[in-house]
């Protein structure tokens, strides 16, 4: 009579240990039964280049063909004679930074899925935007010019292209969305204010 009171209590013992084993599974993951909600943390999505708005598309898609025309004044510029060599190496500055900076907006667009072709770059010539964009006669006098000529042409168109571009910066500064694009556009008027501020001082010298 002993030995089945303590079986009969032993098996009691087992069946509450192996319920409360079963109850601490079920708890696993807290919440309701069947939904597995600690497996997966939650994220909070992060600003990246593909962020942005319609200040950010004009400003790049507008400065890329702002900047090609840039280098091909600095190259017609630079394939002449008897030009200031202060001159020279102020065109071949800026197309050490300008080249760069086309390639990284080209490549913005492209993560945006923005197409872009040369014939939105050649769209651009001739046109009023107050962007300080060169015509196409402006660009004819200059291919045509020597010399002193050539400098100071290059340098009265250069002065109002880089002014056409800091206003272009500013507006994307004010009106934009995405960080990275605002960094540039701060390069943009840092660089070329004070390229400006160069050129304006050896044209008071010609």
């Amino acid at each position: 009579m002993r030995l089945r009171t303590i079986t009969l209590a032993s098996g009691a013992l087992l069946t509450a240990t192996l319920l409360l084993a079963g109850c601490a599974q079920n708890d696993t993951g807290g919440g309701m039964p069947g939904m597995d909600h600690g497996t997966t943390p939650m994220t909070t999505p992060s600003a990246s280049i593909g962020d942005f708005n319609s200040a950010d598309e004009m400003f790049v898609t507008g400065m890329i063909p702002h900047h090609e025309q840039a280098i091909q004044m600095a190259d017609l510029l630079l394939g002449k004679d008897g030009v200031d060599p202060r001159v020279v190496d102020l065109a071949e500055q800026i197309k050490d930074a300008q080249g760069p900076e086309i390639e990284t907006m080209t490549s913005w667009l492209a993560e945006w899925g923005i197409p872009y072709d040369d014939s939105m770059s050649e769209g651009m010539g001739g046109m009023d935007h107050g962007d300080g964009m060169m015509s196409e006669a402006d660009m004819t006098a200059l291919e045509s010019a020597t010399g002193a000529d050539a400098t100071r042409l290059f340098l009265e168109g250069m002065i109002g292209h880089h002014q056409g571009a800091v206003q272009m910066a500013q507006s994307v500064i004010d009106n934009g969305q995405n960080p990275a694009v605002a960094d540039l556009a701060q390069t943009i008027i840092d660089g070329q204010t004070a390229e400006i501020a160069t050129m304006q001082d050896i044209l008071g010298t010609l």
